[in-house]
Protein backbone atom coordinates (compact mmCIF):
# COMPACT_ATOMS: atom_id res chain seq x y z
CA UNK A 1 0.00 0.00 0.00
CA UNK A 2 1.14 3.77 -0.70
CA UNK A 3 1.61 5.70 2.04
CA UNK A 4 3.10 9.47 2.49
CA UNK A 5 6.79 7.25 3.87
CA UNK A 6 6.41 5.37 1.05
CA UNK A 7 6.52 8.53 -1.45
CA UNK A 8 9.18 10.40 0.68
CA UNK A 9 11.23 6.81 0.49
CA UNK A 10 10.59 7.08 -3.50
CA UNK A 11 11.54 10.55 -4.00
CA UNK A 12 15.06 10.24 -1.86
CA UNK A 13 16.32 7.06 -3.14
CA UNK A 14 15.01 6.73 -7.07
CA UNK A 15 14.02 9.69 -7.85
CA UNK A 16 16.80 11.82 -6.48
CA UNK A 17 19.69 10.54 -8.36
CA UNK A 18 18.00 10.75 -11.69
CA UNK A 19 16.96 14.45 -10.93
CA UNK A 20 20.45 15.27 -10.50
CA UNK A 21 21.87 13.74 -13.53
CA UNK A 22 19.08 15.27 -15.44
CA UNK A 23 19.73 18.86 -14.90
CA UNK A 24 23.93 18.58 -14.59
CA UNK A 25 24.36 16.91 -17.91
CA UNK A 26 20.48 17.14 -19.77
CA UNK A 27 19.89 21.15 -18.81
CA UNK A 28 22.19 22.45 -21.65
CA UNK A 29 24.82 21.01 -24.04
CA UNK A 30 26.93 23.65 -22.43
CA UNK A 31 26.59 22.90 -19.07
CA UNK A 32 27.13 19.24 -19.76
CA UNK A 33 30.37 20.21 -20.48
CA UNK A 34 31.39 22.18 -17.70
CA UNK A 35 33.09 20.65 -14.44
CA UNK A 36 31.45 20.69 -10.73
CA UNK A 37 33.13 20.92 -7.87
CA UNK A 38 32.92 21.39 -4.11
CA UNK A 39 36.62 22.87 -3.07
CA UNK A 40 37.11 26.27 -2.82
CA UNK A 41 34.21 26.99 -0.41
CA UNK A 42 34.24 28.64 2.62
CA UNK A 43 31.12 29.28 4.37
CA UNK A 44 28.89 30.67 2.20
CA UNK A 45 31.37 32.00 -0.70
CA UNK A 46 33.50 30.46 -3.16
CA UNK A 47 37.23 31.89 -2.85
CA UNK A 48 39.47 31.38 -5.85
CA UNK A 49 42.96 32.06 -6.76
CA UNK A 50 43.04 32.87 -10.35
CA UNK A 51 46.35 33.28 -11.91
CA UNK A 52 47.99 36.28 -13.53
CA UNK A 53 50.06 35.86 -17.01
CA UNK A 54 52.75 33.62 -16.49
CA UNK A 55 55.73 31.97 -14.23
CA UNK A 56 58.84 34.81 -15.15
CA UNK A 57 61.00 32.68 -13.73
CA UNK A 58 62.02 30.89 -17.12
CA UNK A 59 64.87 32.04 -19.41
CA UNK A 60 68.12 31.27 -21.23
CA UNK A 61 71.51 31.78 -20.27
CA UNK A 62 74.91 31.44 -20.55
CA UNK A 63 76.84 28.03 -19.46
CA UNK A 64 77.88 29.36 -16.62
CA UNK A 65 76.29 32.43 -16.25
CA UNK A 66 73.95 33.44 -13.52
CA UNK A 67 70.17 31.34 -13.28
CA UNK A 68 67.00 33.24 -13.72
CA UNK A 69 65.69 34.57 -10.73
CA UNK A 70 62.78 33.22 -8.88
CA UNK A 71 59.75 34.79 -9.96
CA UNK A 72 56.15 33.18 -8.78
CA UNK A 73 53.05 33.65 -10.77
CA UNK A 74 50.80 36.55 -9.77
CA UNK A 75 47.32 35.55 -8.45
CA UNK A 76 44.61 37.75 -7.72
CA UNK A 77 40.94 36.54 -5.57
CA UNK A 78 37.97 35.66 -6.86
CA UNK A 79 35.02 36.07 -4.48
CA UNK A 80 31.61 34.57 -5.20
CA UNK A 81 28.52 34.21 -2.84
CA UNK A 82 26.72 31.05 -3.28
CA UNK A 83 23.37 31.37 -5.16
CA UNK A 84 20.40 29.53 -4.26
CA UNK A 85 18.49 27.27 -6.43
CA UNK A 86 15.27 25.99 -5.61
CA UNK A 87 12.43 23.43 -7.47
CA UNK A 88 8.96 22.82 -5.87
CA UNK A 89 7.07 19.43 -6.45
CA UNK A 90 3.11 18.99 -5.05
CA UNK A 91 1.24 16.74 -4.75
CA UNK A 92 -2.63 16.65 -3.32
CA UNK A 93 -3.53 14.23 -0.66
CA UNK A 94 -6.55 13.10 -2.35
CA UNK A 95 -3.86 12.09 -5.63
CA UNK A 96 -1.67 10.54 -2.63
CA UNK A 97 -5.17 8.45 -1.36
CA UNK A 98 -6.40 7.39 -5.03
CA UNK A 99 -3.43 5.76 -5.47
CA UNK A 100 -2.67 3.82 -2.39
CA UNK A 101 -3.56 0.49 -3.60
CA UNK A 102 -2.41 0.96 -7.12
CA UNK A 103 1.14 0.97 -7.33
CA UNK A 104 1.62 1.46 -10.68
CA UNK A 105 -0.59 4.41 -10.91
CA UNK A 106 1.56 5.72 -8.09
CA UNK A 107 4.61 5.62 -9.92
CA UNK A 108 3.19 7.23 -12.99
CA UNK A 109 1.68 10.08 -11.17
CA UNK A 110 5.42 10.31 -9.25
CA UNK A 111 7.05 10.23 -12.80
CA UNK A 112 4.26 12.99 -14.23
CA UNK A 113 5.24 15.66 -11.82
CA UNK A 114 9.54 14.74 -11.64
CA UNK A 115 9.31 15.26 -15.58
CA UNK A 116 7.64 18.63 -15.01
CA UNK A 117 9.51 19.43 -12.63
CA UNK A 118 12.96 18.57 -14.56
CA UNK A 119 11.30 20.48 -17.59
CA UNK A 120 11.27 23.54 -15.50
CA UNK A 121 14.60 23.18 -14.30
CA UNK A 122 16.49 22.46 -17.48
CA UNK A 123 14.81 25.57 -19.25
CA UNK A 124 15.88 27.73 -15.92
CA UNK A 125 19.07 26.69 -15.61
CA UNK A 126 19.41 27.15 -19.96
CA UNK A 127 18.69 30.72 -19.58
CA UNK A 128 20.25 31.24 -16.44
CA UNK A 129 23.90 29.33 -18.53
CA UNK A 130 23.56 32.40 -20.59
CA UNK A 131 22.39 35.73 -18.58
CA UNK A 132 24.11 37.92 -16.33
CA UNK A 133 23.23 36.97 -12.83
CA UNK A 134 20.36 40.12 -13.01
CA UNK A 135 17.45 37.59 -13.24
CA UNK A 136 16.35 39.57 -16.29
CA UNK A 137 14.36 37.07 -18.59
CA UNK A 138 14.25 39.74 -21.72
CA UNK A 139 13.84 43.29 -22.73
CA UNK A 140 10.76 45.09 -24.52
CA UNK A 141 11.66 46.71 -27.81
CA UNK A 142 8.02 47.76 -28.62
CA UNK A 143 4.47 47.05 -27.03
CA UNK A 144 0.72 46.52 -28.24
CA UNK A 145 -1.68 47.12 -25.39
CA UNK A 146 -4.95 45.91 -27.11
CA UNK A 147 -3.30 42.61 -27.77
CA UNK A 148 -1.36 42.09 -24.60
CA UNK A 149 1.87 41.49 -26.10
CA UNK A 150 5.35 42.38 -25.95
CA UNK A 151 7.76 42.13 -28.67
CA UNK A 152 11.01 40.67 -26.42
CA UNK A 153 15.17 40.90 -27.41
CA UNK A 154 15.36 36.80 -26.34
CA UNK A 155 12.14 35.15 -27.13
CA UNK A 156 13.64 31.84 -26.19
CA UNK A 157 13.82 32.82 -22.54
CA UNK A 158 10.16 32.66 -22.03
CA UNK A 159 7.59 29.59 -21.69
CA UNK A 160 3.93 29.26 -21.76
CA UNK A 161 3.05 29.37 -17.34
CA UNK A 162 5.75 31.41 -16.77
CA UNK A 163 5.45 33.94 -13.72
CA UNK A 164 6.94 37.29 -14.68
CA UNK A 165 6.83 40.89 -12.63
CA UNK A 166 7.99 43.59 -15.19
CA UNK A 167 10.71 47.12 -14.48
CA UNK A 168 9.03 49.67 -16.04
CA UNK A 169 11.51 52.08 -18.50
CA UNK A 170 11.91 54.56 -16.03
CA UNK A 171 13.38 52.03 -13.51
CA UNK A 172 11.24 50.90 -11.17
CA UNK A 173 9.17 47.97 -10.87
CA UNK A 174 5.40 48.29 -11.22
CA UNK A 175 4.72 46.60 -8.08
CA UNK A 176 1.13 47.22 -8.29
CA UNK A 177 0.74 45.29 -11.13
CA UNK A 178 1.22 42.34 -9.82
CA UNK A 179 2.55 39.36 -11.35
CA UNK A 180 1.96 38.57 -15.15
CA UNK A 181 1.63 35.41 -16.29
CA UNK A 182 2.82 34.52 -19.80
CA UNK A 183 -0.19 33.34 -22.09
CA UNK A 184 1.80 32.41 -25.23
CA UNK A 185 5.18 33.07 -26.72
CA UNK A 186 5.15 33.33 -30.59
CA UNK A 187 8.58 32.83 -31.19
CA UNK A 188 8.64 33.48 -34.88
CA UNK A 189 7.36 37.23 -34.19
CA UNK A 190 9.65 37.35 -31.20
CA UNK A 191 6.24 38.48 -29.27
CA UNK A 192 5.50 37.54 -25.50
CA UNK A 193 1.40 37.85 -24.72
CA UNK A 194 0.12 38.29 -20.86
CA UNK A 195 -2.54 37.64 -18.78
CA UNK A 196 -3.35 41.58 -18.37
CA UNK A 197 -2.72 44.66 -19.95
CA UNK A 198 -1.66 47.23 -17.57
CA UNK A 199 0.77 49.09 -19.30
CA UNK A 200 0.06 52.53 -20.18
CA UNK A 201 -0.15 52.71 -16.13
CA UNK A 202 3.19 51.26 -14.89
CA UNK A 203 5.49 52.94 -17.37
CA UNK A 204 6.11 49.61 -19.28
CA UNK A 205 6.99 50.13 -22.96
CA UNK A 206 10.53 50.04 -25.05
CA UNK A 207 13.43 49.31 -22.60
CA UNK A 208 10.79 47.50 -20.08
CA UNK A 209 12.60 44.58 -18.49
CA UNK A 210 11.05 41.34 -17.28
CA UNK A 211 12.42 39.03 -14.36
CA UNK A 212 11.23 35.93 -12.25
CA UNK A 213 9.40 36.80 -9.13
CA UNK A 214 12.74 36.92 -6.27
CA UNK A 215 14.83 36.06 -8.96
CA UNK A 216 16.37 40.01 -9.64
CA UNK A 217 20.23 39.74 -8.51
CA UNK A 218 20.24 35.97 -7.38
CA UNK A 219 20.82 33.74 -10.32
CA UNK A 220 24.06 32.25 -11.00
CA UNK A 221 26.45 34.70 -13.17
CA UNK A 222 25.91 33.80 -16.66
CA UNK A 223 28.02 33.91 -19.97
CA UNK A 224 26.48 37.03 -21.05
CA UNK A 225 28.39 38.36 -17.70
CA UNK A 226 32.13 38.41 -18.55
CA UNK A 227 31.09 40.87 -21.37
CA UNK A 228 28.25 42.84 -20.05
CA UNK A 229 29.89 43.57 -16.53
CA UNK A 230 32.52 46.03 -15.19
CA UNK A 231 32.41 44.04 -11.99
CA UNK A 232 33.75 40.00 -11.94
CA UNK A 233 33.53 38.81 -8.65
CA UNK A 234 35.14 41.73 -6.82
CA UNK A 235 37.73 42.86 -9.31
CA UNK A 236 37.11 45.92 -11.26
CA UNK A 237 37.62 45.43 -15.40
CA UNK A 238 39.01 49.08 -15.18
CA UNK A 239 41.88 47.75 -12.89
CA UNK A 240 42.51 44.38 -14.23
CA UNK A 241 42.47 45.20 -18.12
CA UNK A 242 43.16 41.40 -18.43
CA UNK A 243 39.69 40.28 -17.26
CA UNK A 244 38.08 41.81 -20.35
CA UNK A 245 37.27 38.94 -23.05
CA UNK A 246 37.45 39.66 -26.64
CA UNK A 247 34.26 41.19 -28.25
CA UNK A 248 33.58 42.27 -31.95
CA UNK A 249 30.81 44.76 -32.58
CA UNK A 250 32.28 46.99 -35.14
CA UNK A 251 29.24 46.64 -36.99
CA UNK A 252 27.39 43.84 -39.05
CA UNK A 253 28.98 41.08 -40.21
CA UNK A 254 28.57 38.00 -42.16
CA UNK A 255 28.90 34.54 -40.97
CA UNK A 256 31.79 33.07 -42.58
CA UNK A 257 35.17 30.44 -41.37
CA UNK A 258 37.00 33.63 -41.65
CA UNK A 259 35.39 35.18 -39.16
CA UNK A 260 34.88 32.93 -36.70
CA UNK A 261 38.74 32.09 -37.03
CA UNK A 262 39.79 35.78 -36.86
CA UNK A 263 37.65 35.41 -33.42
CA UNK A 264 39.37 32.60 -32.19
CA UNK A 265 42.74 33.59 -33.13
CA UNK A 266 42.12 37.24 -31.45
CA UNK A 267 41.17 34.92 -28.16
CA UNK A 268 44.07 32.83 -27.84
CA UNK A 269 47.16 35.26 -28.76
CA UNK A 270 45.60 37.12 -26.09
CA UNK A 271 44.80 34.74 -23.75
CA UNK A 272 46.33 31.48 -24.74
CA UNK A 273 43.02 29.68 -24.17
CA UNK A 274 41.85 26.90 -26.67
CA UNK A 275 38.34 28.06 -27.60
CA UNK A 276 36.43 24.04 -27.50
CA UNK A 277 33.09 25.50 -27.74
CA UNK A 278 31.21 28.13 -30.06
CA UNK A 279 27.34 29.06 -28.73
CA UNK A 280 25.39 31.01 -30.94
CA UNK A 281 21.41 32.03 -31.76
CA UNK A 282 19.60 29.30 -33.63
CA UNK A 283 19.06 31.36 -36.63
CA UNK A 284 22.95 32.10 -36.86
CA UNK A 285 23.21 28.57 -36.97
CA UNK A 286 21.38 27.60 -39.53
CA UNK A 287 22.65 30.76 -41.62
CA UNK A 288 26.25 29.10 -40.84
CA UNK A 289 24.60 25.89 -42.22
CA UNK A 290 23.64 27.39 -45.21
CA UNK A 291 27.33 28.54 -45.46
CA UNK A 292 28.72 25.59 -45.50
CA UNK A 293 26.25 24.00 -47.95
CA UNK A 294 27.01 27.26 -50.67
CA UNK A 295 30.87 26.09 -50.03
CA UNK A 296 29.87 22.14 -50.71
CA UNK A 297 31.93 21.54 -47.75
CA UNK A 298 31.62 18.22 -45.47
CA UNK A 299 29.23 19.06 -42.57
CA UNK A 300 30.65 16.86 -39.28
CA UNK A 301 28.66 16.07 -36.86
CA UNK A 302 30.14 15.95 -33.19
CA UNK A 303 28.05 14.76 -29.89
CA UNK A 304 27.93 16.11 -27.15
CA UNK A 305 27.10 14.40 -23.20
CA UNK A 306 23.61 14.20 -23.02
CA UNK A 307 22.91 13.18 -26.36
CA UNK A 308 22.94 16.53 -28.10
CA UNK A 309 24.18 16.53 -31.91
CA UNK A 310 25.57 19.57 -33.58
CA UNK A 311 27.28 20.96 -36.20
CA UNK A 312 31.19 21.50 -35.91
CA UNK A 313 33.84 24.25 -37.22
CA UNK A 314 36.98 22.53 -37.57
CA UNK A 315 35.94 20.16 -34.29
CA UNK A 316 34.57 22.31 -32.27
CA UNK A 317 30.95 22.08 -32.05
CA UNK A 318 28.90 25.02 -32.89
CA UNK A 319 25.57 24.97 -30.81
CA UNK A 320 22.34 26.66 -31.87
CA UNK A 321 20.92 27.59 -28.57
CA UNK A 322 17.46 29.59 -27.66
CA UNK A 323 18.92 31.68 -25.03
CA UNK A 324 21.06 33.79 -26.89
CA UNK A 325 20.73 36.85 -28.30
CA UNK A 326 20.05 37.20 -32.07
CA UNK A 327 22.91 38.08 -33.68
CA UNK A 328 25.67 36.97 -31.15
CA UNK A 329 27.97 34.35 -31.16
CA UNK A 330 29.75 33.03 -28.06
CA UNK A 331 33.43 31.59 -28.48
CA UNK A 332 34.39 29.47 -25.35
CA UNK A 333 36.76 27.35 -23.54
CA UNK A 334 35.08 25.48 -21.37
CA UNK A 335 37.80 24.14 -18.87
CA UNK A 336 38.02 27.42 -17.42
CA UNK A 337 34.35 27.06 -15.97
CA UNK A 338 33.58 25.05 -13.15
CA UNK A 339 30.24 24.99 -11.31
CA UNK A 340 30.92 25.18 -7.75
CA UNK A 341 28.36 24.06 -5.09
CA UNK A 342 28.11 23.57 -1.20
CA UNK A 343 26.23 20.30 -2.58
CA UNK A 344 24.97 18.12 -5.40
CA UNK A 345 20.59 18.33 -6.00
CA UNK A 346 18.94 17.51 -2.21
CA UNK A 347 15.52 17.47 -0.99
CA UNK A 348 15.71 19.75 1.63
CA UNK A 349 14.08 17.98 4.99
CA UNK A 350 12.96 19.26 8.25
CA UNK A 351 14.03 18.72 11.90
CA UNK A 352 12.33 15.44 11.54
CA UNK A 353 13.92 14.49 8.07
CA UNK A 354 10.68 14.72 6.23
CA UNK A 355 10.98 16.00 2.91
CA UNK A 356 7.41 16.49 2.16
CA UNK A 357 5.62 18.82 3.88
CA UNK A 358 2.19 19.49 4.54
CA UNK A 359 0.70 23.45 3.11
CA UNK A 360 -0.88 25.23 5.83
CA UNK A 361 -4.02 25.30 5.61
CA UNK A 362 -4.32 22.78 2.00
CA UNK A 363 -4.61 19.54 1.67
CA UNK A 364 -1.20 19.36 -0.51
CA UNK A 365 1.87 18.31 0.23
CA UNK A 366 4.86 20.04 -0.73
CA UNK A 367 8.49 18.83 -1.48
CA UNK A 368 11.76 21.52 -2.07
CA UNK A 369 14.64 20.63 -4.47
CA UNK A 370 17.60 22.81 -3.46
CA UNK A 371 21.23 23.39 -4.76
CA UNK A 372 23.66 25.85 -3.51
CA UNK A 373 26.18 26.62 -6.04
CA UNK A 374 27.69 29.70 -8.42
CA UNK A 375 29.38 29.64 -11.58
CA UNK A 376 32.79 30.79 -12.03
CA UNK A 377 35.33 31.30 -15.11
CA UNK A 378 38.71 31.40 -14.10
CA UNK A 379 39.90 33.18 -17.41
CA UNK A 380 37.57 35.28 -18.53
CA UNK A 381 40.07 36.83 -21.25
CA UNK A 382 40.36 33.62 -22.41
CA UNK A 383 36.47 34.07 -24.23
CA UNK A 384 34.55 35.92 -27.24
CA UNK A 385 31.86 37.13 -28.23
CA UNK A 386 31.08 38.12 -31.84
CA UNK A 387 28.00 40.70 -32.40
CA UNK A 388 25.60 41.63 -34.99
CA UNK A 389 26.18 39.02 -36.98
CA UNK A 390 23.93 39.72 -40.37
CA UNK A 391 20.63 36.95 -40.77
CA UNK A 392 21.61 36.83 -44.79
CA UNK A 393 24.19 34.42 -45.76
CA UNK A 394 26.34 36.83 -48.33
CA UNK A 395 25.80 40.93 -48.42
CA UNK A 396 22.87 41.75 -50.89
CA UNK A 397 24.45 43.83 -54.09
CA UNK A 398 22.45 46.83 -52.93
CA UNK A 399 23.16 46.83 -49.28
CA UNK A 400 24.84 49.76 -47.47
CA UNK A 401 22.41 50.36 -44.54
CA UNK A 402 22.92 46.99 -42.66
CA UNK A 403 19.61 46.69 -41.66
CA UNK A 404 19.88 42.98 -41.60
CA UNK A 405 21.97 42.88 -38.65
Amino acid sequence: MVTLQSAENALKNVYLGVISNQLNLVANPLLSMIKHSTSNIYGKEIRKAAPVGINGGFAAGAEDGKLPDPRSTKYVQFVAELKNLYGQLEISDKAIRATSNNITSFVNLLNDEMQRLIEAGNFNLGRMIYGMGSGEVFSVTEINESEKSLVVDIPGNVVEGMPLILRGYDGTFSDAAGVYMVEYVDKANAKVYLDKANFSSYKIGAGTKAYIPNSKDKEITGIEALFSINSYYGLNKTDYKWLNPYKRNSGKVYISDTLIQEGIDAVEMTSGSRINYIATDVGTKRVYQEYLSAYRRNVDIAELAGGYKTITYNGIPVVGEKHVKSGVMYLLNTNDFTMYQLCDWKWLEDESGRILRQNPGYATYTATLVKYCELLCERPCGQGKIMQIAKTLTPPSDDSSGSDA
